[in-house]
């Protein structure tokens, strides 16, 4: 009996049934075309077509170059294949340098909506530090792993998503509105780099500088955290150094993938 045919294999919706049968597949193994998916399946490539068209535009899945498919940041959330992830691979080998120089926590985010997410984290060995998991999210425009990707849209697209709304952070500052929000995403572009002080929790500094593929879209922010009694200027700026010059060659390493980004109209 195939997956397609017969039973329990086929209860539900039809569609449903298919959803879940190619997310089971690209969470097994490697990226998948639509003919390698429909013969691992047993669902006709019509139907599949469909169905992995619905899954890009809601983030659970992506498609690259090539037309395969691989799980997008909305099935990151709900399984360890997060682990598994080129993109996140390559970060543990440069989270392991930036800890060895700096022992400060190291995080790896992308941007799913109007929110950033921690994909993969490593932690200082210092017993004070930022306490929280894979999975995390914050509101985009707020931290700064979440400018890094704002940067990277144009300022009209900024402005049609933000203007008019209330932009509180997490720790209760209110931007003045969109403006102010524009202008520390061109400081972002600037610098190459986004910072954040105090304003996702108290006494926490964070950097982010982008992680960028071969094409020039970003992939995910690489971001440093830590106490802000941690971080005088002279120490600031040799975080701020080192970090740049590891999202640099993080994006040189996996400057072949597609983006993670699961953004809404």
């Amino acid at each position: 009996m195939t997956p397609a045919t017969g039973g329990h294999a086929r209860a539900g919706s039809p569609g449903v049934q298919a959803a879940l049968l190619v997310l089971e597949r690209l969470a097994a193994g490697r990226p998948l075309s639509l003919a390698e998916l429909s013969r691992e399946v047993a669902v006709a490539k019509s139907t599949l077509h469909r169905v992995c068209n619905v899954l890009v535009e809601r983030g659970w899945a992506i498609r690259d170059d090539a037309g395969r498919y691989a799980l997008g940041i909305r099935a990151l959330g709900v399984g360890a294949a997060a682990a598994e992830l080129p993109l996140v691979t390559a970060f543990r080998g440069v989270a392991a340098e930036l800890l060895t120089r700096h022992d400060e926590t190291v995080c790896l985010g992308v941007v799913d909506g109007e929110e950033s997410v921690y994909l993969a984290i490593e932690e200082t060995s210092q017993p004070i530090r930022l306490v929280t998991h894979v999975g995390s999210r914050t509101p985009a425009f707020a931290s700064a792993s979440g400018r890094v990707f704002l940067a990277a849209r144009p300022p009209a697209e900024i402005a049609a998503r933000y203007a008019g709304r209330p932009l509180v952070t997490p720790v209760g500052r209110r931007l003045t509105g969109v403006a102010e929000l524009q202008t520390l995403l061109a400081t972002t572009r600037e610098r190459g780099y986004a910072e954040n002080v105090e304003e996702t929790a108290a006494g926490l500094w964070a950097a982010s500088t982008p992680v960028s593929n071969g094409g020039g879209m970003v992939l995910a922010a690489l971001t440093v955290v830590a106490p802000t009694s941690r971080m005088p200027p002279e120490r600031r700026e040799r975080v701020i150094s080192d970090l740049r010059d590891a999202g640099a060659g993080l994006s040189a390493s996996v400057a072949w993938l597609p983006s993670y980004d699961a953004r809404r109209p």
